[in-house]
């Protein structure tokens, strides 16, 4: 058996996020009063404190902000080394996702990249991961 990532607990705040990628969206919690966007999901908008909170479908296109390379197997049958990066939203100002980089060699990662999202389904959880694109 193949490693699982750790399951999210779901709620009604982080739902969308978590489950949205099985329409192959990136689901991101916009206000609807200030335009805002908010993550991780709340009930209320951090800008504004709105209760007028939604998921959004976002277009999941951005950069590399930072990152490192993990060289420890914290998990058996865990494929070392890979990225472990913070990706810029293009589309969804001041929203930063940790997640990983996929489908390119580890030493071919850098800042400033662009990457888009592409997700991992496992047991009903659509991850949100990146590859490199360009």
């Amino acid at each position: 058996m193949a490693w699982q990532r750790s399951r999210p607990r779901l709620d009604r705040e982080n739902r969308a996020f978590w489950t949205g990628g099985a329409d192959g969206k990136l689901h991101i919690t916009r206000c609807g009063d200030c335009g805002q966007y908010t993550h991780p999901p709340r009930e209320l908008c951090r800008h504004c404190q709105s209760e007028n909170v939604a998921p959004h479908a976002v277009a999941g296109t951005g950069t590399i902000d930072t990152y490192t390379v993990n060289h420890q197997a914290w998990a058996k049958d865990m494929d070392v080394p890979f990225v472990i990066a913070r990706v810029k939203l293009d589309d969804a100002p001041g929203v930063y996702l940790t997640t990983n980089i996929v489908g390119s060699p580890v030493d071919a990662v850098d800042m400033d990249d662009r990457v888009r999202v592409l997700f991992e389904e496992q047991d009903g959880i659509w991850f949100p991961l990146f590859e490199k694109v360009g």
